[in-house]
This record gives structure tokens, C-alpha cells and sequence, in this order.
């Protein structure tokens, strides 16, 4: 177990992380009221990798980024989560932050489904109940947007573009999980961010414009906030395991509600918030199931490795 220091700074870490990734997103829905989502792509990419590098420079690991032995493997990550990106994004411009937010909790639960399915997993029928449960809080998050609750058609839009966004990302994660086994944490992130710039990129004769100064100024942040989240998040798994920090990213929910309402005036509905905590509900129980499974292997491994003795 890890020293409780070295938890409560994974855990801090998380929750700054989870705060960085939420201001982004903040920006990322004022800019787009102009900006097309290529070019935002572009942004949070390009500039992410500012950052990133510095601190791979820093430790000397430069080459363990670069060096990769499963390149078609980055490419197929890189597809799926700018397609993920993009969606999100998309939805951001259109629905309000909070219920965007809300709506991205069903990755991992989305995640659970696939590493069924993709990776053949085992999956008991707990984890398959919260992800009952978690789909149906979706549902009760959807239905202001398409039961008519909102005056636009663009509120549907950006719900679907949320889901299914949600959808990629756990495609995403499920992908990485199969880099993980070849390649470097520094190599994902890097491949990641590069080829999702060049997918950005490939979209300027798509309608770009040119961006005053306080929108270059918002891009520019917004790839520099969401590449420092990004290490902040990749280093708070460095001093605690994952199902002690990963509970604290739904405190995400808690930042897009004050940076809604602060930046936007946005109050979301009822049905959103108790949607969002039935998913969060669902979600945390996951990990909590993960963790118990995890303890009962090493019991188990533990009581299949005979004990060592002397040797003759």
C-alpha cells in the first residue's frame, strides 16, 4: 500500500487535473462559437505538446517517446480518440458544460462493456448491473434533450454528439490498454497529441478562420492547460494506485456546475443532475468492484506461490 502522503498527493493531483481538463472545456465552448472544431482540435493538440515535451526533456526521456514498436497500434488509438475529441468538442458548442460533462461519465462505463467484448475480459454480473444501472441514468440525463425541454435543435445534436463521443472514448481507453503492453506511458500521450495535431491540421481547407487575438490567445490556453492536466494526471498515478484516485475525477461534475453557472449562467435541469448521480454512482461502484477483485487475486496469488525455504 502506499504511504497516505503519497495518496493524498495522487489524489490532489487528480483533482487538478480534473480542474484543468474542466476550465478547457470552458474555453473550448466560448471559442467555438466561432472556431470550427478542426481547428480547436488542432489547438488542443499542437500546444499540448509544449508541455509534454518540456517534461520528457526534463527526465531525459525524449527517446522513450519516440521510440514505439507498435506503430499502426498509435494510429488506431489516435483515430478513435480524435473522433472522441472531435464529438466532444462538438458538444460543448452546442449543450450546456455541465451536461456535457455528465454525459462523458459514461465512458467508463462503456469501457466495462468493450473490454467484454474486445478484449475478452471476464466480467461478472456485478459490474454488468452498474452498467445497467449507469445506461439507465443516461437515459434520465438525455430525456430534457429530447423530449423538446430545450428551445433548440442543437441541444439534441450536442446530447448525441456527447454520447457517442463517450462511446469513442472508451474505445480509446480500451486501445490503450493493448499499447500498454508494448509501449511507454510517454510514448502513448506523445503519439496521441501528435497525431491527433496532424488530424486537426488536415481539416484547415474545411472552413478554418482567422482567429482574433483573444480567441488565438483561448486556443492557445487551451492546448497549454489541457497538456499540463495531462501530465498532472499521468503523474498522479505515480504515488497511488488508480481505484484510489480515479473516484476523485467525477469531481469534474462538481467544477462544471460552478464554471456553468459562473461563465455561463447555465443551471442544469433535475433530471440532468440526478441522471449524472446515478452514473457517478454506477461508476464508483466499478472501481470499487475492480479493487476488491484486485485484493482477491494477490490473496489468491499469494496462497498459490509456495514458501521459500532455505536451499541446500
Amino acid at each position: 500500500m502506499a504511504p497516505i502522503m503519497n495518496a493524498l498527493k495522487g489524489i490532489a493531483l487528480q483533482v487538478a487535473a480534473t480542474f484543468l481538463f474542466t476550465i478547457m472545456s470552458a474555453l473550448v465552448r466560448i471559442v467555438s462559437e466561432r472556431v470550427p472544431t478542426g481547428e480547436v482540435v488542432f489547438s488542443r493538440s499542437f500546444f499540448a505538446l509544449f508541455p509534454l515535451l518540456a517534461l520528457l526533456a526534463w527526465r531525459g526521456e525524449v527517446s522513450a517517446a519516440v521510440r514505439t514498436a507498435n506503430p499502426f497500434g498509435h494510429i488506431l488509438r489516435g483515430t478513435v480518440g480524435v473522433m472522441a475529441m472531435s464529438l466532444g468538442f462538438a458538444a460543448l458548442a452546442r449543450i450546456p458544460l455541465a451536461d456535457a460533462t455528465a454525459i462523458g461519465f459514461t465512458a467508463p462505463l462503456l469501457t466495462v462493456a468493450l473490454a467484454a467484448l474486445l478484449l475478452r475480459e471476464r466480467v461478472q454480473a456485478y459490474r454488468w448491473t452498474a452498467v445497467g444501472v449507469g445506461l439507465a441514468g443516461v437515459v434520465v440525463m438525455l430525456w430534457p434533450h429530447m423530449s423538446g425541454s430545450f428551445d433548440s435543435a442543437d441541444h439534441v445534436v450536442g446530447a448525441a454528439c456527447a454520447l457517442i463521443g463517450a462511446g469513442f472514448t472508451a474505445g480509446a481507453m480500451i486501445q490503450v490498454r493493448r499499447l500498454t503492453q508494448t509501449e511507454t506511458t510517454a510514448a502513448i500521450v506523445f503519439y496521441f497529441q501528435a497525431l491527433a495535431a496532424v488530424a486537426g491540421l488536415a481539416t484547415a481547407g474545411w472552413g478554418w478562420v482567422r482567429p482574433g487575438p483573444g480567441e488565438a490567445a483561448l486556443l492557445v490556453a487551451t492546448g497549454l492547460i489541457g497538456g499540463v492536466g495531462q501530465i498532472l494526471l499521468t503523474e498522479s498515478y505515480r504515488y497511488a494506485p488508480a481505484s484510489v484516485v480515479a473516484p476523485f475525477a467525477y469531481s469534474a461534475m462538481l467544477w462544471s456546475l460552478l464554471l456553468g453557472f459562473i461563465l455561463f449562467a447555465e443551471a442544469p435541469p433535475l433530471l440532468v443532475v440526478l441522471g449524472a448521480s446515478i452514473v457517478i454512482g454506477a461508476g464508483l461502484f466499478v472501481i470499487w468492484r475492480e479493487r476488491r477483485l484486485g485484493i482477491e487475486r494477490n490473496r489468491e496469488d499469494a496462497a498459490a506461490t509456495p514458501p521459500s525455504g532455505p536451499t541446500a
